[in-house]
């Protein structure tokens, strides 16, 4: 979603980055150009306003002209303000939780208007509460305008093994609401989601209809669900719900998408309200908790080396991962374990989602996207090893011209494929060796420790793996990181 915005900020930053020192003209020609990019991506004029005032207070004053990088020091200040912008002041950059320390069933009110994906962020952030937080929800559908909306909620609910109310036919909003809380009393659930109804547009009816569900239900938290695709208009929809509900957070549905990223943005700032949750799918597990310092790091072509070691944690099984630790200190690598491998990244968002996470790696990025690499060369890579024979994956050395046109025709690949990935498989095995010989997984993290691995880009990107760009992808400048660490 930040990708036009990231790239001209980068472009900004990596003018200022050389220079020994700046002048006050200097940052204000830069802020100007910052100005005109945040623009550009939709963020309301009066937040891009105030975000450059703020930014070019700072940056003129001591701290910058004092210092002995400068262009870091105003790298900074901007990664400063824009988790402030994100998140608030209040926030120190972590994501805003919700509201549970209530009498149970604490109730969640999903308000927006049709069409923003409230119905499937209700059912996501059920399934969210009840697999990380061991909640026991129940979701309940108002929406009796809509058709089929409470059977859509039904459906949902058995995909994402959450308790729906059950469907009474002619039942208003208000009396809906006040069934599903007296159903979750009796069945002690923790949390009670109620998926109110949308309209094409905000009018009285639907604030009408919105405020005798919250005085009917009393929710903990009233969420509004906006679709960032939407842009600019997103930003209006929250402040008309703003002024008439009380809201307490904000949901921004595809954020996977291709928008400019202004909404997310001024939402903060318009609304008064966090953003709390970010749905980046259409899958169920597609949402996630909006950490403002996370996504101000990914704007500004940091990565996000938090979000990426806990999308890890959840896709890398630990059995998994110790049997090829194993196979890595016998210098053993087969075909079947490259596979696993690359269905992992697939499972972890595939190659764009993993090079946009990883500091430094902005340029590897655009070099994927100028050389066609998307997420098919994974689906490619693993048809390839889907058409050999088991014998063959266990022993890629097997594999001679007249197996190799098999499997490519198996595939629907060329031959040429077939052997860069057998290619990056010997490469991949010559790496498992120099491990061993290097002292193993001990021997490895001590050369992180001490700057990288031989043979790797200067930020741990792999340099030289077929298929892959290599090269270039350094991480943070250690001035940066210090300063970052100091915050």
């Amino acid at each position: 979603m930040f990708d036009t915005l990231s790239d001209r900020l980068t472009n900004v930053f990596d003018r200022l980055r050389g220079r020994g020192a700046l002048s006050e003209q200097d940052v204000r020609d830069a802020m100007r150009e910052v100005r005109v990019a945040l623009l550009e991506a939709d963020v309301a004029l009066p937040v891009a306003r105030q975000f450059i005032e703020r930014v070019t207070e700072r940056a003129i004053g001591q701290e910058v002209v004092r210092s002995v990088t400068p262009g870091q020091q105003v790298i900074k200040i901007v990664n400063d303000e824009l988790i402030d912008m994100l998140g608030g002041e209040d926030s120190d950059g972590e994501a805003t939780p919700l509201n549970l320390a209530v009498t149970p069933p604490a109730v969640i009110m999903m308000v927006g208007l049709q069409g923003s994906g409230k119905t499937t962020s209700t059912a996501k952030i059920a399934k969210l509460l009840k697999e990380k937080e061991g909640k026991k929800a129940m979701m309940a559908s108002l929406d009796v305008n809509r058709p089929a909306a409470q059977e859509q909620l039904a459906v949902l609910g058995e995909q994402a093994d959450v308790a729906t109310l059950p469907i009474v036919p002619g039942q208003q909003p208000v009396d809906i609401a006040k069934r599903a809380l007296n159903a979750a009393k009796l069945q002690n659930i923790d949390v009670l989601l109620l998926d109110t109804a949308g309209r094409l547009h905000v009018d009285e009816a639907l604030m009408a209809e919105m405020k005798a569900v919250a005085g009917a239900a009393d929710p903990a938290e009233v969420l509004l669900v906006v679709d960032a695709l939407t842009g600019q208009d997103a930003v209006n929809v929250a402040q008309s719900f703003t002024d008439e509900v009380p809201l307490t957070g904000v949901v921004l549905t595809r954020m996977d998408g291709d928008a400019r990223g202004g909404a997310a943005l001024s939402m903060r700032a318009v609304t008064g309200k966090p953003i709390k949750f970010a749905g980046t799918g259409e899958k169920l597990d597609a949402i996630e908790r909006f950490h403002p310092a996370r996504v101000a790091d990914r704007i500004l072509g940091m990565g996000d080396v938090v979000s990426l070691v806990e999308k890890a944690a959840e896709t890398i099984k630990a059995e998994d991962a110790e049997e090829l630790a194993k196979k890595m200190m016998a210098g053993k690598f087969d075909m079947n374990d490259l596979r696993k491998q690359l269905q992992q990244m697939q499972n972890m968002g595939g190659l764009g989602m993993l090079a946009g996470m990883m500091p430094g790696m902005k340029k590897a990025k655009a070099a994927m996207a100028n050389a066609d690499m998307d997420d098919k060369v994974l689906l490619h890579m693993d048809a390839i090893i889907g058409s050999m024979t088991k014998k063959e994956r266990a022993h890629p050395q097997l594999l001679n011209a007249k197996r190799k046109k098999r499997v490519a025709a198996g595939s629907g690949t060329s031959v040429q494929e077939v052997n860069k990935i057998l290619k990056m498989h010997q490469e991949m095995g010559r790496a498992m060796k120099q491990i061993k010989k290097m002292g193993g997984l001990k021997g490895l993290a001590a050369m992180f420790g001490g700057g990288g691995m031989p043979g790797m880009g200067g930020g741990g990107a792999p340099g030289g793996m077929p298929g892959l760009p290599g090269g270039g992808a350094g991480g943070l400048p250690p001035d940066l990181q210090n300063l970052l660490n100091k915050k």
